[in-house]
């Protein structure tokens, strides 16, 4: 019975039903780094923010849509192609805030020399 119910699923007939769904999802799942990536950039700092999870991401969706380049296959590239640019903002937004924000405001904030007490 249950085969029946899970073959009926996936059948030829609702293959397209399913593309659509994973399709949707994937785009609405991928679209969830865009308020991070808003949030980073409206407060201009990133510190907690995990470079490591965002570049798993970021790798891991770019191999993804290159797979579904290879396979032509719309549904993995419509998945995975908004995944693409908000991981990658994302981790691009952290490195700038984190590292070459932090580096600049270092190398412009005047220098206090130290006086010697005059007695």
């Amino acid at each position: 019975m249950i085969k029946t119910i899970v073959g009926g699923l996936i059948g030829t007939r609702n293959n397209m039903f399913w593309e659509t769904i994973v399709a949707v999802l994937g785009v609405v799942m991928s679209l969830g780094h865009f308020p991070q990536a808003y949030r980073i950039w409206q407060k201009k700092d990133a510190e907690d923010v995990s470079i490591t999870t965002f570049g798993v991401f970021a790798v891991g969706s770019l191999v993804w849509t290159i797979y579904g380049i290879v396979l032509h296959d719309l549904v993995i590239i419509a998945g995975f192609i908004f995944g693409v640019v908000g991981s990658w903002t994302v981790l691009a937004l952290t490195i700038y805030y984190r590292f070459v924000k932090k580096k600049v405001a270092r190398a412009t904030m005047p220098r206090v020399e130290k006086r010697e007490k005059l007695d």
